[in-house]
């Protein structure tokens, strides 16, 4: 036993060392650097051929731009097209019309001097909310042109906009031609819920004209889709880019973060625009969507009520609190007085539903989310419209503990995808913090006493319970089964860190650590297994700040975050690997945002009008702030922490000055009531 134990202790040493070294290795020549303008640039070099995608989202359309520059410099560009609002047939989750395009501007159509572009080099590609690219066309008689390409989505009309400058910058006069096209594609009429859909690429032609050194000519492209007997919309290119840019600038401008850290202000930054521009305008409604080219027009019970809802009230995006309000409104159809389970994704513009894989816990997640998203927005009438459906979930998951006092559950939120046995651990945890957040909620709104208090008891029962059936030794770590027999790690461990049970946080966080679950891409989903699900790296960072472990959660966020900003994948947190091959969806964006709000500055929801504050100030900073937060209720605030010589200095800010100062030892929870 005793030459066990060394390999063990040893095993668990090079483990720790491992894991540090990933987290705080450099990240070797990372491929994009932060410009001036708040995003990013890949300034191209010898290494090529290289190639990435980004999905970009407005009000009516989506896209995914598989992009790159190849073996001889050229930029590479397939157009993926989302319309979510054009539905086919059957109307189910993936009906939305969808179409791909490798057309070409310059390449195919551009004329110079009489004769077709002759080759192209990229100088460079930047993301910033559009994405713009840099390049030189070869040209014959000594010209030079360098082409500027934005490409971009339309916030509202369900148009995808590109537009194009060519600017002479040799020393000789050239003569320019740029071809008008219009290409239309008539999709087959039974297909389509609402018959025939005309699909259009376009590009305005330009009269032959002289571009003298130095001068630019402009063009505009794009493509659309709507139904045969619509007219098709009337595209300003130029007002449509300057709607995108004001978008993007008022999301960047609401819930600042600043820190010493310009990664992770920038990844953050970036978190914002993907887990906002996301947002459908349905006939149910404006509707969040994950994306990915697979879920749009439609809200799950993780993804929307779990993930992104309790974050909109802290950005205070007019459409992001109304679509969050909206998603609850559609659950809350589905309550019934016998307590059958509601279901896991409300599809098709609000007029169908999904529950494919049953139960999979998918009232604790609403519950969750909806008390969450009640307490921070601080509207009482918004919170008295959502009560019932918070109670009501609260109520069948009470209907549905087992045996043991854990929720029972028929699978989890990835669907059988792994075994979650007959009760999860999340499930339970999410029912666990539900709990605590309608105790608050129901006593700001009056409600019985005996409610709110057999709220308060239920949780520190589950408590209790969560520890009997899932506390036990895993791999040799002292944490927690993910269920009932399970004997391999699981990296949803994490999940009882971020609401406040910290029972077994060492050996769950060194389990977390290993190199049985951490990887250069984050937690494995399972010990053994390849796949990555970005969530629950998300969800294990949030919880390792929140549970104090300051330092170890931001050696690992700057990895993180230089990984999914600066790295070969770009810009925003992914879904998976090897399923979806990373795609952005949208409310991963969400849940790193969430790191920021309620793991570094450890804001939690305590009254519709209350919160409390735990500051995790690393020890390398002296000070972090996040401005311009518009939650619970009131004008925008800012919380400042600094160092200070009693531990940390907590500023709650009104126009720059404060209104509420409190000192104390690092770790301390501050209360903050009735903000004026």
């Amino acid at each position: 036993m005793k030459n066990v134990a060394i390999v063990l202790c040893s095993w668990a040493a090079c483990a720790t060392l491992t894991a540090e070294l990933w987290a705080n290795e450099p990240a070797a020549r990372d491929r994009w650097t932060l410009n001036a303008s708040g995003g990013i640039t890949w300034a191209i070099d010898g290494r090529i051929p290289h190639s990435d995608h980004i999905e970009m989202s407005g009000e009516q359309i989506s896209a995914v731009l598989r992009y790159g520059v190849n073996a001889e410099g050229a930029f590479t560009l397939e157009r993926s097209f989302v319309w979510p609002m054009l539905r086919t047939i059957p109307n189910d989750t993936h009906a939305s019309l969808m179409r791909r395009f490798r057309w070409t501007l310059p390449e195919d159509m551009l004329m110079v001097n009489g004769r077709k572009v002759e080759s192209e080099k990229v100088k460079s590609i930047s993301q910033n909310g559009v994405m713009t690219v840099v390049s030189e066309l070869s040209c014959s008689a000594n010209g030079r042109v360098e082409l500027t390409r934005h490409l971009f989505p339309s916030p509202a009309k369900a148009v995808f906009c590109e537009k194009y400058v060519l600017r002479n910058v040799g020393q000789t006069p050239l003569s320019i031609e740029a071809p008008e096209s219009r290409s239309v594609i008539r999709t087959e009429k039974s297909k389509g819920v609402d018959g025939e859909y005309v699909i259009e690429a376009f590009s305005e032609g330009k009269a032959g004209c002289t571009l003298h050194a130095g001068d630019s000519l402009v063009l505009h492209a794009g493509f659309q889709a709507y139904r045969s007997a619509e007219q098709r919309a009337s595209v300003d290119t130029e007002q449509e880019l300057k709607e995108r840019r004001s978008l993007i600038s008022s999301l960047r401008a609401s819930l600042v973060l600043e820190t010493p850290d310009s990664t992770i202000n920038t990844m953050f930054s970036f978190a914002k625009i993907r887990a906002a521009e996301s947002i459908y305008k349905t006939k149910g409604g404006y509707m969040h969507g994950p994306g990915g080219e697979a879920y749009y027009a439609a809200i799950w019970a993780n993804d929307q009520a779990e993930y992104i809802n309790p974050f909109f009230p802290f950005l205070g995006y007019e459409k992001g609190v109304q679509s969050a309000l909206n998603a609850f409104r559609h659950f809350a159809r589905f309550m019934n007085d016998e307590y059958k389970l509601i279901p896991s994704s409300i599809v098709a513009e609000g007029t169908d539903s999904w529950n494919g894989a049953g139960d999979r816990g998918d009232a604790s997640m609403v519950a969750y989310g909806a008390a969450r998203y009640a307490l921070a927005r601080g509207d009482v009438r918004e919170a008295e419209e959502l009560w019932p459906l918070i109670s009501w979930c609260l109520e069948y998951c009470r209907r549905n503990l087992n045996d043991d006092g854990v929720v029972a559950s028929d699978s989890d939120e990835l669907e059988g995808r792994f075994p979650a046995g007959k009760a999860n651990l999340c499930t339970s945890s999410l029912y666990y913090d539900a709990l605590l957040s309608a105790a608050y909620l129901g006593e700001n709104l009056q409600k019985p006493r005996s409610q709110v208090s057999a709220y308060t008891r239920q949780a520190q029962a589950l408590r209790a319970a969560i520890e009997r059936h899932f506390g036990g030794e895993v791999e040799g770590f002292n944490t927690y089964r993910y269920y009932q027999g399970n004997d391999v790690l699981r990296s949803w461990i994490c999940i009882p860190l971020t609401v406040g049970i910290n029972d077994r946080k060492d050996e769950t966080i060194r389990a977390l650590f290993s190199p049985r679950l951490w990887t250069k891409n984050g937690l494995l989903t399972q010990a053994g297994s390849e796949t990555f699900w970005d969530r629950t790296t998300l969800y294990a960072l949030r919880g390792i700040y929140a549970c104090g472990e300051t330092e170890k959660a931001t050696s690992y966020l700057k990895y993180y975050s230089r990984q999914r900003l600066l790295g070969e994948h770009v810009p925003y947190a992914i879904e998976a690997w090897p399923e979806g091959n990373q795609r952005h969806l949208s409310a991963e964006s969400g849940l790193y945002a969430r790191i920021i709000t309620e793991g570094l500055f450890g804001v939690r929801p305590v009254g519709l009008h209350a919160f409390t504050v735990t500051p995790r100030l690393p020890k390398e900073w002296n000070e972090m702030v996040l401005r311009n937060i518009c939650a619970f209720g009131k004008a925008p605030f800012d919380l400042r922490v600094a160092r200070h010589p009693k531990g940390v200095r907590l500023e709650v800010c009104r126009n720059g000055k404060p209104v509420i100062v409190h000192t104390g030892k690092e770790g301390k929870t501050f209360t903050i009531n009735n903000l004026h």
